[in-house]
């Protein structure tokens, strides 16, 4: 009678472990298997073509006048 409570017990802890399992593998299921390939998952080729973005500042920046370091601001350091 022990046995087959053993046995009983044995397949639903066997049954919960596997429905873990395939309920993690639905969400990440592709990196997975890319991995179990040996190739990432990101190298899959991209179907937009990248955008260019142009920038220009409408003003110019301000320019920081530089600073002669004295001997209190190198012990500061």
């Amino acid at each position: 009678m022990i046995a087959a409570l053993a046995t009983l017990a044995f397949l639903i802890a066997g049954w919960a472990a596997l429905t873990a399992v395939i309920m993690t593998s639905d969400d990440s299921g592709a990196k997975i298997l890319a991995a179990l390939k040996g190739k990432s998952l990101v190298s899959r080729p991209l179907m937009v073509r990248p955008v260019t973005v142009r920038f220009s500042q409408r003003y110019p920046a301000p320019r920081l006048a530089p600073m002669r370091a004295t001997a209190e601001w190198r012990a500061a350091a």
